[in-house]
């Protein structure tokens, strides 16, 4: 398992590349999580070590918030420190870049908030209310609904 602000990080890196294109924290928080969420579905294995919450607009993992919220909405222009994740996971989260970072941070977190995803199973009871601080989408909810998702991809 990797750091979460490892794996942000990496996908900082993308977005400095030529056909980059923009990424701010928003973006950040969502790419993490879906490559989480990929990584259970696809390997049975998490790939990152904290928890995931569920905040109003979408999964959160704190650390990728904390590490970047400084920017706002803005772009995140640098790494938060030196950490990167192991290179044997770099051909995954390549497929993930290559999949979502057209996507912008609004859109990623729509595409979170859909129905029977696991933020939204999981912040049901609470239609009309705040969410308590911490709430943590289940690490088996986020891998059976990433399981499925990869076996009607035909991963």
């Amino acid at each position: 398992m990797q750091g979460a602000v490892a794996i942000a990080n990496f996908f900082i890196s993308k977005s400095k590349e030529p056909d980059g294109g923009e990424i701010t924290p928003m973006k950040l928080l969502k790419l993490v999580y879906i490559a989480h969420g990929w990584h259970l579905g696809l390997y049975d294995e998490p790939l990152i070590s904290e928890a995931v919450e569920a905040w109003k607009l979408g999964p959160v993992v704190r650390s990728v918030y904390r590490a970047f919220r400084d920017y706002g909405s803005g772009e995140v222009t640098e790494p938060c420190g030196s950490r990167t994740p192991d290179p044997a996971l770099y051909d995954f989260l390549n497929r993930i870049w290559d999949v979502y970072k057209n996507y912008s941070g609004l859109a990623l977190s729509a595409l979170t908030h859909q129905k029977d995803t696991p933020w939204e199973i999981v912040t049901r009871e609470y239609k009309g209310k705040n969410l308590p601080l911490g709430l943590i989408i289940p690490t088996p909810i986020i891998r059976s609904y990433y399981k499925g998702m990869s076996e009607n991809a035909g991963a």
